[in-house]
């Protein structure tokens, strides 16, 4: 029949949500929306139809059994629209990997990180952070944090899941974590993530911003105004336009911004945004953000260095500009 969009229930008989969804993209590739209930077991498992090549879920609004599905009507419909048009990827590089395969993680001491990588995600982001996290070495010199947009009740699986594929530690983050170097933090789902003064995070329930919670530029301001020249600001796939205002506030604030590029996006929105206002600096295909952040982190080194390599293909008002990468190096 070959359907624009197909919808996925992770429950079923005979053949689950994640076997079909396997078959389905190896044998007729076609966007996905799965539907999920909020179990423990129900997010685990819809994190991992996300790695498999779903572009997104709705939460079913009573449990395994909703007869009420109609509540949830309107995300719904969002979703299949924005998903018949979203760009389909391969499974992330993980996706077959079950539990017990995380790499050895060597014990060592919390150091405060010097140096933060704030970044911003949504629709398309799970897979997105699955080519990234894992590709950190274990010794990064700075913390990360991110901002996925995502209900509550699915972060803790996701970065469950990305800790048993990383050198770098991963967990969801509480309320006056400190940042430390190696530690990936994720902000939990349906909730603000923040940095204080302190460098430790803060977790808050304040209104939505651009419609969503977490939200991105929340998150990309608030390491500007704390670690100013010292952060690094990545918004990746997802539709609409958050994070752009916040990697705008690192990059004034001296430190260097980047967004994932258009191939590589499920959703070329926020990153599109990002590099259009001039906020972004670059733009990186996915396989290669790992990489750079890596290359930023570990040699950032004051005024010099950020006043190297900033040039501008695209100039703007303001002296704004954007490039793209060219694979030779910060």
């Amino acid at each position: 029949m070959k359907p624009d969009v197909v919808t996925l229930d992770i429950e079923m008989p005979v053949m689950d949500g994640l076997a079909a969804l396997a078959e389905i993209m190896d044998k007729h590739p076609t966007p996905v929306v799965m539907l999920s209930s909020r179990t423990q077991h129900g997010a685990a498992e819809t994190v991992r139809s996300l790695e498999l090549g779903a572009v997104d879920f709705v939460c079913k609004p009573s449990g395994a059994i909703s007869t009420d599905i109609g509540r949830v009507k309107d995300m719904l419909l969002l979703k299949l629209r924005m998903a018949a048009a979203a760009k389909l990827l391969p499974a992330a590089r993980g996706a077959e990997t079950g539990p017990g395969m995380a790499p050895r993680k060597a014990a060592r001491p919390r150091e405060p990180a010097p140096r933060v990588v704030a970044i911003g995600s949504s629709t398309g982001g799970p897979r997105a952070l699955e080519e990234i996290i894992p590709n950190l070495p274990a010794d990064l010199p700075a913390g990360v944090l991110i901002a996925q947009h995502m209900p509550s009740g699915f972060t803790a699986a996701m970065a469950e899941r990305l800790n048993t594929l990383s050198q770098v530690e991963v967990r969801e983050a509480r309320h006056s974590d400190q940042i430390t170097r190696g530690t990936v933090l994720i902000g939990p789902g349906g909730r603000h993530l923040t940095v204080n003064k302190n460098h430790r995070v803060r977790i808050t329930d304040d209104l939505p911003v651009w419609g969503v919670r977490p939200a991105a530029d929340l998150l990309l301001r608030s390491a500007a105004e704390v670690f100013g020249a010292d952060s690094v600001g990545v918004v990746l796939t997802g539709m609409g336009r958050d994070g752009a205002e916040g990697v705008r506030a690192i990059r004034e604030a001296g430190g260097r911004t980047m967004a994932q590029d258009e191939a590589t996006s499920v959703v070329y929105g926020m990153p599109k945004v990002a590099l259009e206002e001039g906020s972004a600096e670059i733009s990186v295909p996915l396989p290669h953000i790992a990489g750079r952040i890596v290359d930023l982190v570990g040699t950032q080194a004051g005024p010099a260095r950020r006043g190297r390599r900033v040039t501008a293909s695209h100039p703007r008002p303001g002296g704004h500009g954007r490039r793209h990468e060219n694979h030779a190096g910060i």
